[in-house]
């Protein structure tokens, strides 16, 4: 409940506005996309923490926006996919409602922020999942070519 109440706190914060703002010019630029998805990976694999028990929902999370990157999956609401992208976004931010170095407190806005988030698009999550499973070895739909989809 605790993570819950802090989530949405955060949520409505100035600096998760400014994240959700900017999530639209990442959805018209899927070069862009992939490249936050990039340094999201990076932060979320060099650091434990409160990310661990997420790591699974997190690797759906850049599947799912990698798919939709390279044009493979459209399925997702819009304000689902700006959500997630802002989220992505706050997440790489240096500065945001708790920057992260201090003393691994910004990291833990960062979890109930994410799990906040999983909360909100679960049901979106899950039928991405089940569209990846029942795709699973079809060949892919990409007009780039681009992507597996691994992270």
């Amino acid at each position: 409940m605790r993570k819950k109440v802090f989530g949405s706190r955060v949520e409505r914060s100035s600096f998760f506005n400014t994240a959700r703002a900017r999530a639209a010019d990442y959805i018209r630029n899927p070069g862009k996309l992939n490249s936050l998805l990039d340094q999201a990976s990076q932060k979320i694999y060099r650091r434990q923490g409160p990310f661990s028990e997420l790591r699974d929902s997190l690797k759906a999370i850049f599947r799912l926006l990698r798919a939709y990157a390279d044009g493979r999956y459209r399925q997702i609401p819009t304000a689902s996919l700006v959500s997630v992208i802002a989220w992505v976004i706050y997440f790489i931010m240096p500065v945001d409602s708790i920057p992260d170095f201090i003393a691994g407190l910004g990291l833990v806005d960062d979890a109930a922020l994410l799990g906040w988030l999983l909360a909100s698009v679960k049901t979106d999550l899950d039928r991405f999942v089940e569209w990846e499973n029942r795709t699973a070895g079809e060949p892919s739909e990409s007009l780039t070519g681009a992507g597996s989809g691994e992270d």
